[in-house]
């Protein structure tokens, strides 16, 4: 006999009816272009089928329900990546360091091509040049 908590849902097709509806929702508050303004949120997902962030992520776990919540988390990454898009550069940098290995460095050059013994006698002789 199974130990814990029985599924809230009991099949993929039921927890993706629910899923639709959340996306639906959101979908159903725009702005006077018709443009959708409430985001998505994982937050707002669990919320919305009655389950805390970590229960979700247990379904997600679960191989019949993988796919279904891994799509919806997708979708919810979709619209947050857009919204990078606007005329937030940080927005678009943070996205192109985390997603597509872009790095912020420089590059200095250390090699020397003569010893530091030579350059202090190099110095020397300049410093003994100018006192003279």
């Amino acid at each position: 006999m199974p130990a814990g908590r029985p599924l809230k849902f009991k099949t993929p097709e039921e927890l993706q009816e629910k899923i639709d509806a959340y996306f639906d929702y959101c979908d159903s508050f725009q702005d006077s272009n018709g443009v959708p303004v409430k985001p998505y949120t994982i937050c707002g997902l669990a919320l919305w089928l009655d389950v805390d962030r970590e229960t979700l992520t247990n379904y997600e776990k679960r191989d019949e329900f993988f796919g279904t919540v891994k799509k919806a988390k997708l979708r919810v990454e979709q619209q947050l990546e857009e919204k990078l898009h606007g005329n937030c550069v940080t927005g678009l940098i943070f996205n192109l360091k985390n997603n597509f290995g872009w790095k912020d460095r420089s590059e200095q050059d250390v090699n020397l091509n003569v010893s530091p013994a030579d350059e202090l006698l190099k110095l020397k002789k300049l410093a003994d040049e100018s006192a003279d």
